[in-house]
């Protein structure tokens, strides 16, 4: 298989396929990630899914662009970056505060653009109107790095070098206000398929919460559960891709 190209928006990292895509994946990152934590999920799916990874503003190549820190705010704009793909049918994935964030462009997307997702899948985040509220983002640097440590996953190795710890710091303190002032007014429901995805040792979800996605979904609900912990989808990413592919060939057929 000749491997895709991967080309940039201002708003997405695309995963072009070899072939005309069938399918378009939006993936949102977690709080402080950026598009490349799905670098390897470009050409996962085989030559006719797409993968396009959000890039948030104030990291990486988008350094300079402010942030936004109101989950409202940031979900009208991936959407409003959306329609020049929406000519393919498209999935939602988020994990953490991407799981929110999935969650609003999913209503967005229905209520702006009459598009109606062919799957949400959502990871490691409480249900939208059952999150609780945390202040996390009004803590001191040190303990909001505490708080990114016990968390796990690549950004926490980041915290240990001084000078990267102080450029990552301002982006994950911005998303930590997003995912830590939202929650959802109310349980207003996406017409597609909600597919919940937690690790088991999650000290953020348990299985119980993930599973209350399903008040939500009247499109029908299912939920997978890893070994692992918040992070669970870096050691068992080749379990959760092949969890993927199937239900995006049922989603998308």
């Amino acid at each position: 298989m000749t491997a895709p190209g991967s080309t940039e928006t201002r708003w997405f990292r695309r995963h072009a396929t070899a072939a005309e895509p069938r399918l378009r994946l939006v993936c949102l990152p977690h709080a402080g990630g950026a598009a490349t934590f799905f670098h390897s999920w470009g050409g996962a799916f085989g030559d006719d899914v797409e993968v396009l990874a959000a890039r948030y503003p104030g990291r990486q190549d988008r350094i300079a662009d402010p942030f936004i820190d109101d989950m409202g705010a940031l979900a009208d704009a991936v959407t409003d970056a959306l329609p020049p793909f929406l000519d393919r049918p498209i999935a939602l994935f988020g994990h953490s505060m991407g799981a929110s964030l999935a969650y609003e462009v999913a209503l967005r997307l229905q209520d702006r653009h009459g598009v109606r997702p062919t799957a949400l899948f959502v990871s490691g985040r409480e249900a939208p109107h059952r999150v609780t509220p945390k202040d996390v983002h009004l803590r001191t640097d040190e303990q909001l790095a505490a708080e990114v440590r016990r968390l796990g996953g690549a950004d926490a190795a980041l915290l240990d070098d001084p000078d990267l710890r102080d450029l990552v710091l301002p982006a994950i303190r911005s998303d930590f206000k997003v995912a830590g002032t939202y929650r959802a007014p109310a349980a207003l429901p996406v017409g597609c398929p909600v597919v919940g995805y937690v690790g088991d040792e999650d000290p953020n979800v348990g299985v119980t919460e993930m599973g209350r996605w399903s008040e939500v979904a009247t499109g029908g609900f299912s939920l997978r559960v890893f070994p692992g912990g918040h992070f669970y989808l870096v050691s068992e990413r080749a379990t959760l891709i092949r969890d993927l592919s199937g239900r995006i060939g049922v989603a998308s057929s």
